[in-house]
């Protein structure tokens, strides 16, 4: 079993930052491929960047590649997502998941995913 425990969200203006945190415990977070999630009010939850085990292979939906960044520090059990020129568009529940999959495999079908935190807000003002 994984907890999951997603923090940092809030309210910005449009082109501001926020970088978001997901505390792992139970079990070793180096056991996981790493992804975040978001769903926005009467959308589906939609795959938004991901990390694999092995720290260095990353993977990010197109809408938000050279704005946001993934990462992971296994040894803390913590994974990061820097949001970067943020818009709008990117306002919805963020979500953490852990997935049991290979070293180098990049999980971005939420189907791949196990365990899901609970989720923190994001809300981008225009």
């Amino acid at each position: 079993q994984v907890q999951l425990v997603e923090s940092g969200g809030g309210l910005v203006q449009a082109g501001g930052s926020l970088t978001l945190s997901c505390a792992a415990s139970g079990s070793p977070l180096s056991m996981y491929g790493m992804g975040w999630f978001r769903q926005a009010p009467r959308k589906e939850r939609e795959f938004v960047a991901c990390i694999a085990r092995d720290i260095e292979t990353t993977h990010y939906t197109d809408s938000v590649k050279g704005r946001f960044t993934v990462s992971r520090d296994n040894a803390k059990d913590m994974v990061y997502l820097q949001m970067n020129s943020l818009k709008p568009e990117d306002t919805a529940v963020y979500y953490c998941g852990a997935a049991p999959v290979a070293n180098r495999v990049v999980p971005i079908h939420s189907v791949e995913y196990q365990f899901w935190g609970r989720g923190t807000q994001v809300t981008v003002s225009s």
